[in-house]
């Protein structure tokens, strides 16, 4: 089975930094990514992002012990003994949070869908993301394997909640047909036609040891093309592959297992399924603009909204070529991103809190995983303020997170993961800073410095 492979191949080709951590033991004493009990390190911030405030305060100091932030503010004691992290050119922020990627990827193999996601993982770590959800593993439950060898300190990653393989009716492509009259069997073989069967898969994911249910509820092709988005009439397709009932199914079952649900859908039925049905998360929501009514039950239920940027721009060109294609050209025939430009307008107005999610896949494409703080430019572009958009990969972020996550990341407090990141500007006077993370510190432990490099300090006895 693949999953009960991965766990294995994890520990032996599992690269951080390019390499290998370890060829025998598959737990040595102590992980060089994972904090000691007596770990004492004090990191001097000349600028600290207040995520919860979105304000910026000077000289500061974090107060760190074994993973955990001891003490934060201007006249911290640092005690003897310990470390000095001197960061007092730069800007110092908590650790990001991506509710919204995939790590996994094609290939050929299990050894090559390992080797990827373990790419992906440091990628993101490396980018200032220190936490990280997983919303689709592209079949199969690798997802659980690598979120776990990422917490015993087997590999370098962010610590990550994951949903593994998808609920997912829609497919990404036509049913394959092997002969004549016969389906191929279930999209995906995953038979959730009912929401009996629909609870079921939910059960059947939790055992295999996930965090979160991903399921999509709007159909994205038709005939023989993949990813055909649009009718004759420049609208979306976005027709409904999945029932209200099926949907509310799902999300009473996944709560009733301590899962949280998150809903990929554009548009239609589907969406309003997602939003009335119980969904923790509902990501894209492409077609919210349209809909004043609807848009009103998210205000009034308090319910967040992710808009992916990053998958939406990689996807932009395709959509122009497809409408093109149609002949609808001008203003008036909207792309997915357009439409997710009117949609983000109308709940950043709203005040509807909005947690960061890129969609970021594997590999080098459109939407990598690694560069996805460009999408602050965009939100900065389409409106919002520098703090603002900064803000949704903290706290935001962090109150959509299963298990309460936010008592432990999205900001820095005393009590919570020592997850600092660090940049060498100011990202409130020029937001693009923050695709440029020169500092990742996880939980006490330094995973990247590229500042200019000062002496090594240490607190005077």
């Amino acid at each position: 089975m693949y999953s009960r492979r991965l766990a294995s191949l994890v520990a032996a080709i599992a690269v951080a930094s390019g390499t290998v951590v370890w060829s025998q033991a598959p737990r040595p004493p102590q992980s060089p990514y994972l904090a000691p009990p007596d770990n004492v390190v004090a990191v001097r911030a000349g600028r600290m992002f207040d995520a919860k405030a979105g304000t910026m305060l000077t000289n500061q100091i974090i107060l760190i012990r074994g993973d955990r932030i001891a003490d934060i503010g201007p006249s911290v004691q640092i005690p003897a003994g310990a470390r000095v992290i001197d960061l007092s050119d730069a800007t110092v922020l908590p650790g990001m949070i991506d509710a919204h990627v995939h790590n996994a990827g094609r290939g050929d193999s299990v050894e090559m869908k390992t080797i990827v996601m373990v790419q992906s993982a440091v990628r993101d770590l490396e980018a200032g993301f220190t936490t990280t959800v997983d919303m689709d593993a592209r079949g199969g439950f690798g997802t659980v394997d690598l979120r776990n060898a990422i917490n015993e300190g087997l590999i370098k990653g962010p610590r990550m909640q994951v949903s593994g393989q998808s609920l997912n009716q829609r497919a990404s492509s036509p049913y394959p047909n092997p002969g004549p009259g016969f389906y191929a069997g279930f999209t995906e073989n995953k038979n959730i036609n009912g929401p009996w069967l629909a609870r079921a898969a939910v059960r059947e994911s939790k055992l295999h040891g996930v965090d979160w249910i991903k399921i999509y509820t709007t159909q994205d092709f038709v005939g023989a093309r993949a990813l055909y988005e649009f009718k004759p009439d420049g609208s979306l397709l976005a027709f409904p592959s999945l029932t209200l009932e099926e949907v509310q199914a799902i999300a009473d079952e996944a709560h009733r297992m301590g899962l949280k649900v998150a809903c990929h859908t554009y548009g239609g039925e589907g969406m309003r399924s997602c939003i009335n049905a119980g969904v923790d998360l509902n990501m894209h929501v492409t077609e919210l603009y349209k809909d004043d009514a609807l848009l009103n039950t998210v205000v009034q239920k308090k319910l967040p909204i992710m808009i992916t940027i990053d998958d939406l721009a990689g996807l932009n060109a395709g959509d122009r070529r497809l409408l093109t294609e149609l002949g609808l050209t001008g203003d008036k025939y909207l792309t997915r991103l357009g439409m997710a430009e009117q949609t983000l307008r109308k709940l950043v107005k709203a005040g509807v809190p909005l947690a960061f999610g890129s969609g970021a896949v594997a590999g080098d494409g459109a939407f990598p995983h690694g560069k996805q703080a460009d999408q602050f430019a965009w939100k900065v572009k389409w409106g919002m303020t520098p703090a603002q958009a900064l803000q949704t990969a903290f706290m935001p972020a962090a109150n959509v997170l299963n298990y309460n996550w936010a008592t432990r990341v999205g900001s820095l407090e005393r009590g919570k993961f020592a997850d600092v990141i660090a940049v060498g500007g100011n990202p409130l006077t020029d937001v693009t800073e923050m695709e440029r993370v020169r500092f990742v510190m996880k939980g006490g432990v330094v995973m990247k410095n590229d500042l200019a490099p000062r002496p090594p300090q240490t607190a005077s006895r």
